[in-house]
C-alpha cells in the first residue's frame, strides 16, 4: 500500500510514517529534502501546493537556513504540515 492510500483512507500518520513517506521523495538521495522534492511529495496526495508554498514550508522548517530539509529539522516540517496543510501527524 503506498502512502497517498494510506493517508486518503486513515487521514494521519505518525512522525515515522512522514518522515519515511517524505523521504522516498529525495530525488537525487542527498538525505534533505529541497523545496521541489517537498512539492513534488504534496501533490503526490493530490494537494494543490504551489512553488510559493513549497518555498514557504522549506523557510519554515530551514533552521540552519541552508535551503534544505535535513533529519534535524524535520520536525519543524511536521508542524508546517499540520497547521498549514491541515495533515493529520500524530507522534505515534
Amino acid at each position: 500500500m503506498t502512502f497517498y492510500l494510506f493517508t486518503s483512507v486513515k487521514k494521519e500518520m505518525t512522525v515515522e510514517e512522514f518522515k519515511t513517506w517524505l523521504k522516498q521523495y529525495d530525488a537525487d538521495g542527498d538525505g534533505r529534502i529541497s523545496r521541489d522534492e517537498l512539492r513534488t511529495a504534496i501533490r503526490s496526495l493530490g494537494m494543490c501546493f504551489t512553488a510559493w508554498k513549497s518555498r514557504r514550508g522549506v523557510r519554515i522548517a530551514d533552521v540552519n537556513h541552508n535551503g534544505f530539509i535535513d533529519d534535524s529539522e524535520i520536525e519543524h516540517l511536521v508542524e508546517f504540515a499540520k497547521k498549514k496543510l491541515g495533515m493529520k501527524i500524530v507522534p505515534y
